[in-house]
């Protein structure tokens, strides 16, 4: 059974907690909840990053970015290095990265789709990863956060660093059991 290590992707707590950007943070502590997982603490090993892990299973790991959306490639990297070095060489072989985030594109508030490979289709935490990680593939997991009206780079940044509405916040936060159930195919997957 492959071992998913779960990273999120966004903006750092507290000044951009429950912000639309950080849709992903949102959807990975949610899914924490739901997996009865102990508290994320704080890992220099894992690049500064959140971590929270069952003690009792090795299900899943789940990886919260402490850098800005934009360059958080080269943290998610550390990770994942450090993540795979901690594996015996048959877990490694079936060790699977998730990266969730947020995606204008998607539309509808709360709507997921997953993918393997492809282009950052200008998602710039995800061009940093691929920046950063040129060999490795990892699944997608985009959570949308609907989009304004306006394209102009100014309105689209306005809207994607606002604090999330409690009904955007628990449309997110419900799509963590259709997450859940991705990450269980991923963990089938030989």
């Amino acid at each position: 059974m492959p071992l998913p290590q779960v990273a999120s992707i966004g903006n750092p707590p507290p000044l951009y907690t429950h912000t639309l950007h950080s849709a992903g943070h949102t959807l990975l502590s949610h899914l924490r909840l739901l997996l009865s997982y102990p508290p994320f603490i704080k890992s220099r090993l894992y690049a500064n990053g959140l971590v929270s892990e069952d003690p009792f299973s090795s299900e899943f790991t789940l990886w919260q970015s402490p850098s800005l959306m934009n360059v958080s490639g080269a943290g998610v990297a550390k990770a994942w290095t450090k993540y795979k070095a901690g594996l015996s060489s048959e877990e490694g072989g079936r060790a699977r990265l998730v990266v969730l985030h947020d995606e204008l594109e998607e539309g509808k508030v709360g709507r997921v789709r997953a993918r393997r490979g492809g282009s950052a289709r200008g998602h710039n935490g995800i061009k940093s990863i691929l920046a950063a990680m040129p060999k490795d593939e990892f699944t997608r997991v985009a959570i949308g956060i609907g989009r304004p009206e306006s394209r102009e780079p100014v309105d689209v940044a306005r809207y994607v660093l606002k604090k999330m509405t409690l009904g955007e916040r628990a449309k997110i936060e419900d799509a963590a059991g259709q997450v859940l159930g991705i990450l269980r195919e991923i963990s089938e997957e030989v």
